[in-house]
């Protein structure tokens, strides 16, 4: 593919060479193919610049900033994305903080980021547009008479049409969907979402090659599950963890990773596992549950809530069920190094992933990459979770039944070896299966192939040029 790749999201790597997830999967692909990276960067109103700045690096690819002022941030990011559209695609319309301000504010950075954008592009670029924050920047771009190929692809679930009534009247996600080329989303139940909402539209078509007529528009819309880099967390785990911190952890240990989201599941985890506790057959064995919770969004009040909820429960779980020489739960809330993550996954006999709704979630990845195939722990796996519709074997649970979750812990600590191998090689197939460098691959090729509508050759408007 000799056509330059255009990558747009809300971070982005400004240092060394990233690590990890999607940062690692977008750095690799753009080393490769070569490019330019686009990401946004907060700054004051004084030094706001008027169009993307450079960021000097060593790489095979450009990296271009956008700058965010304190009411972009507050308004577009901490405001709309966060604070309506999060909610909303994680099945939350009671935490929706409707403000038309936050709205315009949406529309305003994805328009100015459109027209700042627009002066790098070439129209035979190949255009990566990346979550949430940006639904609506192809319809920006086609204003201004963009025609080349764009893509999108959304990391997190896609909203229930039911759901969908909790946005603005003004927003129409069917319409800022259908000026991409290709939409891609994380599972096959998120593609069927999408469909819903098309179905519901009386101005779509669904066509028999699973492309979206929209008015006069086309759209191919597609399930691409997003996966880790498995040879290298796969190292990363076999290293031995230092000896000092291996004697302090607990032989019977369970671990989960997740950032301080309500969505998350975090209270019912913290709930399940004191449950466990209470009805363990044999109290002389003492399993803890290490947490590793790292802040975000700490300026929205739903997530303030969240972490005062977590931090009454883990003070009671340990009061009521703590020894001298025993702390059942470990609770951390700051970020850890994904090389110590590999090891401490390795070490923990059950990985406890139990959240409400998400778009994939990796660290059910990475923990099955991150065993020992001779003596591997057990996954256990909330069914809300996207990693859940290929993952089959973990040990399925419902996480809003703290009472099924317990038994699931109960189970995975007692699980015989050989069941434990069977499970852990089936969940192995899969996550060798979707390698983020293949996801990417599969992308950038299918819209690589796909064909451009006629309203998107319409001759750009006077203004085109204008920032």
């Amino acid at each position: 593919m000799s056509k330059r790749l255009v990558i747009i999201s809300n971070r982005i790597p400004t240092d060394s060479a990233p690590s990890g997830g999607l940062v690692f999967a977008l750095h690799e692909t753009l080393q490769r193919k070569g490019g330019i990276w686009v990401g946004t960067r907060q700054a004051t109103n004084a030094s706001l610049a008027s169009s993307l700045t450079p960021v000097p690096t060593q790489e095979n690819y450009e990296r271009l900033l956008f700058d965010l002022t304190p009411d972009d941030h507050k308004t577009f990011y901490l405001g709309f994305s966060n604070s309506v559209l999060w909610p909303v695609c994680h099945r939350r319309g009671d935490l929706v903080d409707l403000n038309r301000v936050y709205e315009e504010g949406y529309i305003h950075v994805n328009a100015r980021l459109a027209r700042q954008l627009y002066q790098t592009l070439r129209d035979d670029d190949l255009v990566w547009v990346h979550d949430y924050h940006f639904f609506p920047l192809a319809a920006e771009l086609r204003k201004l008479g963009f025609r080349g190929k764009i893509g999108f692809f959304l990391h997190i679930p896609f909203p229930a049409v039911g759901d969908l009534g909790a946005l603005p009247a003004q927003i129409n996600l069917a319409e800022w969907l259908s000026e991409y080329n290709l939409v891609g989303l994380q599972t096959r139940a998120d593609v069927a979402r999408c469909l819903e909402m098309y179905r519901a539209d009386e101005r779509a078509e669904l066509m028999i090659d699973g492309e979206i007529k929209y008015r006069d528009r086309l759209t191919a819309l597609r399930s691409f599950p997003i996966g880790i880099d498995v040879d290298t967390f796969t190292k990363h785990a076999a290293q031995p963890l230092k000896r000092e911190l291996q004697r302090s952890l607990p032989k019977d240990m369970a671990i989960g990773v997740d950032r301080l989201d309500y969505s998350k599941g975090l209270p019912n985890r913290f709930r399940a596992f004191g449950r466990f506790l209470e009805q363990r057959p044999n109290i002389s064995i003492r399993p803890s549950l290490l947490q590793i919770a790292p802040p975000t969004r700490e300026e929205v009040p739903a997530y303030r809530n969240i972490r005062l909820e977590l931090e009454e429960l883990a003070g009671r779980l340990n009061g009521e069920n703590a020894e001298l020489d025993w702390t059942p739960l470990r609770y951390i809330h700051r970020n850890v190094d994904r090389t110590l993550l590999a090891g401490l996954y390795r070490h923990a006999r059950v990985g406890f992933v139990t959240p409400f709704a998400d778009g994939m979630n990796l660290v059910a990845k990475e923990y099955i990459a991150a065993q020992n195939p001779e003596d591997p722990g057990v996954l256990v796996l909330s069914r809300m979770a996207g990693a859940a519709e290929d993952l089959i074997h973990a040990v399925l649970v419902n996480p809003y039944d703290v009472e099924e979750m317990s038994d699931a812990l109960l189970r995975a600590f007692n699980m015989p070896i050989a069941e434990r191998i069977q499970r852990y090689r089936a969940c192995m197939a899969q996550v060798i299966k979707t390698d983020v460098n293949g996801w990417s691959d599969r992308f950038l090729a299918m819209l690589d192939r796909c064909t451009s509508s006629l309203l998107w050759n319409s001759p750009p408007s006077e203004d085109s040029k204008v920032l």
